[in-house]
């Protein structure tokens, strides 16, 4: 299978368009000139048991002469990192690397005339806490009305990392993860006869990702002996020729266990089936696979056996 082949299939198992970012398109917009203004406060990223987290205060000034949504355009700090808007309001990347632009509707509806309207932009980035304070710059938000006072529309902000220790004095700049570096064990595979004559069996499969590079999610792309199938895969995820490993963008760190669902038609002689494997692999943004740090570990083989029961 060609990785643009992989590809496809990933795209029609998550659905077409949009859904890789899981949020809406905002309507189209038109509005006349109008006079806005947007601020924002300090993003300060605290450690957690999964990663740091974080949520910048966003405020809009809407001068406009009649009630008008805006539409927020924001830069991320750290690619990835956008975890999204409270209130929670519709979302779509509209540039996806290095690091993502996100267009968002500003929450709550209209705005008044003469409004002023506050909210926040949560963030996560999903790499282990560090002994010391670290910073990221860069980040941006802008508000877009057919403004008529263009240099208030964009705030940029620095972002902090707070130290396992609770310090911010001293920031280190946060380097993070380019490439991926993930790795998979795998089983082996028995087959057994069911009731209606055909074959099913578990092949047990653990993940690891070892890096901080950022990613939506992973996916597995399996090969099977003549006559086997996949069935689904546990925890259920999007599965149809590869499967999606659940729980979303990993820790780095963090390891996870899974069980691929085989089956056969009842025709296939009990016995040694062949060997398979399992190859690995992260997609970010808008299908493209990620490079790994070593592409050894991505793929593992094993073998796969029908066994009648005694």
């Amino acid at each position: 299978m060609t990785r643009t082949t992989t590809r496809r299939l990933v795209a029609g198992v998550l659905g077409a368009g949009l859904a890789l970012t899981g949020v809406a398109t905002p309507a189209a917009h038109a509005a006349a000139a109008h006079d806005t203004s947007v601020s924002v406060g300090r993003l300060v990223l605290n450690p957690t048991d999964r990663g740091y987290t974080g949520s910048l205060p966003v405020t809009v000034n809407y001068r406009g002469a009649e009630a008008s949504y805006l539409e927020l355009t924001l830069t991320e700090p750290v690619p990835g990192a956008f975890a999204g808007l409270v209130p929670s309001e519709a979302c779509i990347t509209i540039s996806p690397t290095p690091l993502r632009t996100i267009s968002c509707i500003v929450p709550g509806g209209d705005l008044q005339p003469g409004e002023r309207r506050r909210f926040t932009v949560d963030f996560r980035v999903l790499t282990a806490p560090r002994a010391h304070a670290m910073s990221a710059a860069g980040g941006r938000v802008t508000v877009d009305a057919g403004d008529a006072n263009p240099a208030n529309d964009t705030a940029s902000f620095d972002t902090r990392f707070r130290s396992a220790t609770g310090s911010l004095r001293n920031p280190q700049p946060y380097q993070w993860d380019t490439r991926t570096d993930a790795s998979l064990t795998v089983g082996s595979a028995t087959l057994t006869r069911q009731e209606d004559g055909s074959w099913a069996g578990r092949l047990p499969i653990t993940v690891r990702s070892a890096g901080d590079a950022a990613h939506d999610m992973y996916w597995l792309e399996p090969t099977l002996p003549a006559g086997v199938e996949v069935a689904g895969i546990e925890p259920e995820e999007g599965c149809a020729g590869v499967c999606g490993v659940a729980g979303g963008a990993f820790m780095q760190g963090e390891e996870r266990a899974l069980t691929l669902l085989l089956r056969a038609p009842a025709e296939v002689a009990p016995g040694d089936l062949g060997t398979g494997s399992v190859r690995l692999f992260a997609l970010f943004g808008w299908g493209d696979e990620l490079v790994d740090v070593s592409p050894a570990d991505n793929t593992a083989s094993f073998g796969v056996r029908a066994v009648d029961a005694a």
